[in-house]
């Protein structure tokens, strides 16, 4: 039987690129989507072309009641994963005077609430299967470093890096490694409306990352060979910081 994988926010962006990336390597993967349906079943078919495995399932992962309900029935009628790619994440930017509760809350439940809403779920079924596993948060450069008007993103994203920390003391003697990827400036719709040229000056490579340059990370951390790297945080961004 194939190794599953679940990839949150797979539709778009780095979670498709990842899930693209991964399709030939003999995976089953579970794709996450909340809501363009069309762009998770575009993907799919571009899987089933490949001769990949995959299914679709569809939540927001700031619901927790709602995620861990279709996660739960997802597991008991397929098995635990044995990877969880938690990608899926929101930004609204804007200068932290001008934020409302309202904007912090959202992005704050959607990215960081979002990760304890996906993972709890599917930690102790991983567990019990006693066949190790792989869990690979996105972080961000703004979690690292921080960014002007990204008070809110970029809280989130550093409280992920001090949870996959601290989970990955707990569950190391299972096998079962916990990381972080902290992409910096990507080629994504996220990025599209930034001010390209002059964040480019910014960056020592003069270049924006492309999404493969994630999932080949990605890749890596869930293959065999990374099996003794845990706890990291691992930053791709053309040498920014």
């Amino acid at each position: 039987m194939n190794k599953t994988v679940l990839i949150t926010g797979a539709s778009r962006g780095i979670g498709r690129a990842i899930a693209l990336y991964l399709a030939p390597l003999g995976y089953d993967l579970v794709l996450h989507y909340n809501s363009n349906k069309a762009a998770a079943e575009q993907i799919l078919k571009e899987f089933e072309s490949l001769g990949a495995h995959a299914r679709l399932l569809s939540f927001d992962i700031s619901n927790r009641k709602n995620t861990e309900q279709i996660l739960t029935n997802d597991i008991n009628e397929h098995g635990a994963y044995y990877g969880i790619i938690c990608n899926a994440g929101i930004n609204a930017d804007m200068p932290f005077p001008a934020m409302d509760g309202d904007v912090w809350d959202k992005v704050l439940h959607t990215n960081l609430d979002g990760l304890y809403n996906v993972l709890h779920p599917c930690v102790m079924p991983m567990v019990a299967a006693r066949k190790g596993g792989r869990i690979i948060a996105m972080s961000s450069i703004s979690g690292v470093m921080g960014n002007r008007g990204q008070v809110n993103y970029a809280a989130s994203k550093a409280g992920i890096i001090g949870a996959v920390k601290s989970l990955a003391l707990e569950l190391a003697k299972r096998n079962i490694t916990v990381n972080a990827i902290a992409p910096g400036v990507i080629e994504t719709d996220m990025t599209a409306e930034l001010p390209i040229e002059e964040i480019q000056k910014m960056i020592p490579m003069r270049r924006m990352g492309k999404p493969n340059e994630i999932a080949s990370l990605v890749a890596y951390l869930l293959s065999d060979d990374a099996s003794y790297i845990t706890r990291q945080v691992i930053s791709v961004n053309g040498g920014l910081i």
